[in-house]
C-alpha cells in the first residue's frame, strides 16, 4: 500500500490537499514502512482549486494524509478511490496511527 502525505518539511502534516507543493511517499507491506521519495507539485499559490494537479500526482497511491480537503478535492479523491485521512501534527505518530489502525480494520474477527 502507498501512503501520500501532504508536508512542507517531511516532520510534519501541515498541508491542505489543494495547496499541496509537496507529497512524502511512504510505502506499507508486511507490517514494514519505508520513504519512497518526495514529490514535488506545480501550485500557482494565488489560484484556488488545484486540487487535480495534487491528485494526479498520487494516482499510484491508496491513500492521502493531509491537513484538510475541500469538498471539491474530497469528491476528486473518492472518485479516484483513495481514502482521506485529514489530520495535522507530526507526520511520524500520524502515519503509525494510521498504520495500526489500518492493520486493526484488516484483521479477520475470531468467534
Amino acid at each position: 500500500m502507498k501512503i501520500a502525505i501532504a508536508s512542507t518539511d517531511g516532520e510534519n502534516v501541515n498541508l491542505h490537499f489543494g495547496k499541496a507543493k509537496t507529497l512524502y511517499i511512504y510505502q506499507y507491506e508486511y507490517k514494514k514502512t519505508k520513504f519512497l521519495e518526495k514529490r514535488e507539485v506545480q501550485i500557482n499559490p494565488n489560484q484556488k482549486h488545484q486540487w487535480k494537479e495534487t491528485l494526479n500526482m498520487i494516482k499510484d497511491c491508496n491513500t492521502i494524509i493531509c491537513q484538510k480537503a475541500g469538498m471539491n478535492g474530497k469528491y476528486g479523491i473518492e472518485q479516484a478511490g483513495l481514502n482521506l485521512i485529514e489530520e495535522s501534527g507530526p507526520l511520524t505518530e500520524i502515519l503509525n496511527n494510521y498504520i495500526k489502525h489500518y492493520e486493526f480494520m484488516n484483521t479477520p474477527l475470531k468467534f
